[in-house]
């Protein structure tokens, strides 16, 4: 009964969680591409930065408190009370301290990350820090509780923010300081919808005692974001090196554009499954069927798109970014070719080794990682751009390689038995590929592509269907078995 109740929990928090990526990622290309067409790419290149600096500094003042509160089995409520009031003072305090850091020394903050000048746009960007620390408590609290409707309703409010303020802000100001300040807005609006809907509010209780038993975890956690901090950002001072803020732009803003859509499918499912796991921790069977359902559903939506952004990746370009941005197309539909791939067999290996109580394998896995990147980054970006997003493109195959090398080593779940989950997806994607390169060859007009793109779809869930499990799975599937359902009401009451 207790694993039936969860699982229900699990479900609903997927459905809320995906209706929350769906609407804010329909919402945030229009704004991408109103801001594309309005911004230069430099000017992307120097919010990258500034993101960079916020998003580093922000990592310290959660010290991994988040993932502590969604994986920990408390003993009571009373324990989970007082562990999140220690996580949300710590967090909120080591805020103030870091933005006073940054205030106090923004001028060789903006030399060191090549924005000589924008010492400005780095404090006023970094008032973001202690905004975090009231949204970070509340949406570990929403998600270990499987709230994922009260997140759905914040996000639906932020994400209309950049569309009605940044937007208007760029136009007007054609710099900068319109997503600085729409950022901030954001983030502001974030913090008082959670905090406002929360049953908790903190309360004034500290111990010290407490804080040393949350750090021996969640210390291994900040480390490890710290590791995928730099996996994300070191390339930004290599090619702010030795490139230009205009390849710097082209390259940042064409994998945050293909990671968004990615994350459609990745953001609504990761926080769900780490959660779900965390739960089923002691578990072993109810673990494992767990992950490879949320592993097998993700690859049948995510190898299509990756398969398809690559074989369409002009026309992508050309409707995400515009003209003055197809330079960036190689690189967009390289990207999304890898990206289907690293989501499938390495994105969710870390959710696997955190609710295990083990983000030290995902430190591990990250570390190796960045040294392979570094070296790659290194080498190519002195050749070229192309040069570079090959590289970095290719790079991501050994972290998913470390990935599944962990995952069987120390969980005994093999990659057979990953490649035997997901190769449904795989072939019908292929098959998929092979049809809409052939539709290609007939013509590249822009109605023949969205013509081929619909016979691509067809032709991707009629393979898949010849699939026994799959077409079990897909017609069982939620919205559609309530379909089918209607429809042979209808069908009933028409014969009667």
């Amino acid at each position: 009964m207790k694993q039936n109740n969860l699982n229900k929990k699990i479900s609903s928090s997927t459905k809320w969680s995906s209706i929350t990526e769906i609407v804010s990622k329909l919402i945030s290309p229009i704004t991408n591409m109103i801001l594309a067409r309005v911004l230069a790419p430099e000017v992307f290149g120097v919010v990258a930065t500034i993101t960079m600096v916020i998003s580093f500094s922000d990592m310290f003042t959660d010290a991994g408190f988040q993932k502590y509160i969604v994986q920990h089995e408390f003993k009571d409520k009373k324990d989970l009370a007082d562990s999140t009031n220690v996580a949300f003072w710590t967090n909120f305090i080591f805020s103030l301290i870091i933005w006073f850091t940054i205030f106090v020394f923004a001028d060789p903050i903006a030399k060191l990350v090549g924005n000589e000048g924008k010492e400005k746009a780095i404090v006023v960007a970094g008032l973001a820090i202690p905004i975090l620390s009231f949204s970070s408590i509340q949406t570990a609290l929403y998600r270990r509780n499987f709230d994922f409707k009260t997140l759905f309703k914040a996000r639906l409010v932020t994400s209309l923010i950049p569309l009605v303020i940044t937007v208007p802000l760029a136009i007007l100001l054609k710099s900068y300081w319109a997503i600085i300040f729409g950022n901030l807005l954001k983030e502001i609006a974030n913090a008082v919808i959670l905090t406002v809907k929360s049953p908790w509010k903190p309360q004034l209780f500290y111990s010290f005692d407490k804080l040393k038993e949350m750090l021996s975890f969640s210390l291994w956690s900040l480390f490890e974001q710290i590791s995928i901090w730099l996996t994300s950002n070191v390339d930004i001072f290599i090619v702010g090196r030795f490139l230009n803020e205009h390849y710097l732009g082209l390259y940042k803003t064409s994998m945050t554009t293909v990671n968004a859509y990615m994350a459609i499918i990745t953001g609504a499912t990761t926080p769900v499954l780490f959660s779900a796991l965390s739960r089923y921790q002691n578990d072993e069977s109810a673990f494992r069927n767990t992950f490879f359902k949320f592993q097998r559903y993700v690859a049948v939506l995510v190898m299509p798109m990756g398969i398809g952004l690559f074989l369409y990746r002009d026309l992508a370009t050309q409707i995400l970014l515009g003209s003055q941005w197809m330079e960036a197309s190689e690189f967009i539909g390289l990207w999304s070719l890898t990206s289907a791939f690293t989501i499938i067999f390495g994105h969710y290996n870390s959710e696997v080794y955190r609710s295990k109580g083990k983000p030290k394998l995902s430190l591990l896995s990250q570390c190796i990682h960045l040294v392979f990147l570094v070296i790659i980054l290194m080498i190519l970006t002195p050749i070229g751009f192309r040069a570079l997003y090959i590289g970095r493109s290719l790079v991501r195959i050994q972290g998913v390689i470390t990935g599944l090398i962990i995952l069987w080593y120390c969980f005994g779940i093999s990659t057979y038995s990953i490649m035997k989950n997901v190769y449904p997806a795989i072939v019908s994607s292929i098959v998929m590929g092979v049809v809409g390169f052939a539709l290609q060859q007939i013509s590249q007009n822009v109605v023949w592509s969205f013509v081929s793109i619909l016979i691509c779809v067809i032709i991707y869930f009629a393979v898949l269907l010849l699939f026994p499990q799959m077409k079990e799975e897909l017609l069982n599937f939620g919205f559609v078995r309530k379909f089918r359902s209607k429809a042979k009401k209808i069908q009933y009451s028409l014969h009667r």
